[in-house]
Formats: C-alpha cells, sequence, structure tokens
C-alpha cells in the first residue's frame, strides 16, 4: 500500500475523530476500533463502508 505519510498523520476517524492505523488493506480506528477499506491506495473513510472487529 502506497499512502503518504504526512496524509496518514492527518486522516481522522470520521466517527470519533481518533488516529487511524495502518493495516495491509485498512486502515483502524484507535478510537473506536471501525475498520476502513483502502483501495487503490486511496483510503475509504465511509462510516458506512467501515467494519466493527469481531
Amino acid at each position: 500500500m502506497n499512502i503518504d505519510p504526512a496524509l496518514l498523520e492527518i486522516l481522522r476517524c470520521p466517527e470519533c475523530r481518533s488516529e487511524l492505523e495502518l493495516g495491509d488493506d485498512t486502515l483502524t480506528c484507535r478510537g473506536c476500533g471501525l475498520v476502513y477499506p483502502v483501495r487503490d491506495d486511496i483510503p475509504v473513510l465511509l462510516v458506512d463502508e467501515a467494519t466493527r472487529p469481531d
């Protein structure tokens, strides 16, 4: 995955505004735990597209 580190620093969870942690093909919120997909190196920060970990 190829997300600019500067962009990653400013991205926040749209649900709770916490920081996001980069995974393989996902961004995981450190606050509420929502997991957002990353498609073609583009973060999809839509709560409706996010999943909650089991």
